[in-house]
């Protein structure tokens, strides 16, 4: 019985979908039928509108992945979307049926596994990020003095990083956590 009301669900679902294409998903079973049903969403190519049909992905997720997105970041995985938006595991789990990592152009190189506090961090422990050379610390710096940075794509923009260079840093320090000064 319960292998019947799964695929009742997922028609209804389908029904749903076809009357409005953007109707929000409610919950992990939704996204499951949707992914069934041969729905998707692209990570490095979805619209406000995509992902605000997963079901807990906020409007602050949402214009955090756009800005990084229009600044050519492209994600590369599940890890580096759970790093960007701090997701809980539990969450990015009941995302992962649509979600899909096209990578348009080179991969980056994997990054180092200590993750450097930049709003915190002397310039010498900065130093451990890839490609910060000595005029972009001096700006890091400059920057961080006249205010935190607020997300990876705040980072991105103060100091215009390249986004391969910013790809490369998402590992090492795109969290909220290691981004906010406490």
């Amino acid at each position: 019985e319960a292998l019947h009301q799964e695929a009742v669900d997922r028609d209804l679902l389908a029904l749903r979908l076809s009357q409005n294409p953007a109707l929000p998903l409610r919950d992990a079973t939704e996204v499951r039928h949707a992914a069934a049903l041969g729905w998707s969403l692209d990570v490095n190519r979805a619209t406000a509108a995509d992902w605000g049909r997963l079901p807990g992905c906020g409007r602050e997720q949402v214009d955090l992945l756009l800005r990084l997105q229009k600044g050519g970041v492209q994600l590369s995985g599940p890890e580096d979307l759970r790093a960007v938006l701090e997701l809980d595991a539990a969450l990015l789990a009941s995302w992962l049926p649509l979600l899909s990592f096209r990578w348009y152009g080179e991969p980056p190189a994997p990054a180092g596994p200590v993750p450097v506090a930049v709003n915190l961090a002397s310039a010498r422990d900065l130093a451990a990020l890839p490609e910060l050379t000595a005029e972009r610390c001096a700006r890091l710096l400059r920057e961080r003095a006249r205010g935190s940075f607020r997300d990876l794509a705040d980072l991105r923009d103060r100091l215009g990083l390249p986004p391969a260079v910013v790809e490369r840093w998402i590992a090492r320090a795109v969290s909220y956590t290691h981004l906010r000064a406490h």
